[in-house]
């Protein structure tokens, strides 16, 4: 699964994806995203790329509590063309959630232990996970936008760690993901949803302090090694 990222220097993310120039970022590095909270994610208009903010956790549009979102903060890629929850929003409301890493927690042997981890692609700056997204209405019209990043089986970096991992993209299938063109062609747009390659990560050990979403600090993603 995918419980916490990071995503700070942001005023990278107009040029990574190429935002119109008066884009308003108005965003503070983030070094402990949790569920709940509102983001950067990029949606595409058919023409251009828009950054918008979201509130991590999906929430249906048929949903009568917004709170659903916390149980919908992952959806797996292997059953978003299926299952009656994804199976229309895969199609038509693909975004773009971007980040500088992630953290998972191993179990270790005693079943009760969670050692953190940071995990970020090599030769990476930002990046961006596959994600879905809903605009959920209250009674009064009040619009909620949200969204879920999807998750893959563990590459093999991965594996000794958690048997789920976010779907990280490349530069290019960032680009079919979010191309509105491809709407209703899933066939393609499936291509793009797989684990990331083998040898592609770095990961290591973080402090404990980062189960707490208080702590929202750099030093959260330096090794304890």
């Amino acid at each position: 699964m995918c419980g916490r990222y990071t995503l700070y220097e942001t005023e990278r993310l107009a040029e990574t994806y190429s935002l119109d120039k008066n884009t308003q970022l108005d965003l503070l590095d983030n070094f402990n995203v949790a569920p709940g909270q509102y983001m950067p994610v990029i949606i595409n208009d058919g023409k251009n790329n828009r950054l918008k903010k979201m509130r991590w956790g999906f929430i249906p549009h048929w949903a009568r509590d917004p709170k659903i979102g916390y149980k919908l903060i992952n959806a797996k890629m292997e059953s978003v063309f299926d299952k009656p929850m994804w199976k229309q929003t895969v199609l038509t409301q693909r975004c773009l959630v971007p980040a500088h890493g992630f953290y998972e927690w191993q179990v270790i042997e005693d079943g009760k232990t969670k050692v953190p981890y940071f995990i970020y692609p090599k030769n990476t700056h930002i990046f961006s996970f596959a994600g879905l997204y809903s605009i959920w209405k209250d009674v009064e019209g009040v619009e909620i936008p949200s969204f879920t990043i999807l998750t893959s089986e563990p590459n093999k970096e991965m594996m000794p760690i958690h048997n789920r991992m976010p779907v990280i993209l490349t530069v290019e299938e960032a680009e079919t993901w979010v191309n509105p063109g491809y709407n209703n062609q899933p066939d393609k747009i499936r291509q793009v949803l797989h684990p990331y390659p083998d040898n592609s990560l770095e990961l290591y050990k973080v402090s404990s302090d980062v189960n707490s979403t208080r702590n929202n600090k750099r030093e959260l993603i330096y090794s304890i090694i």
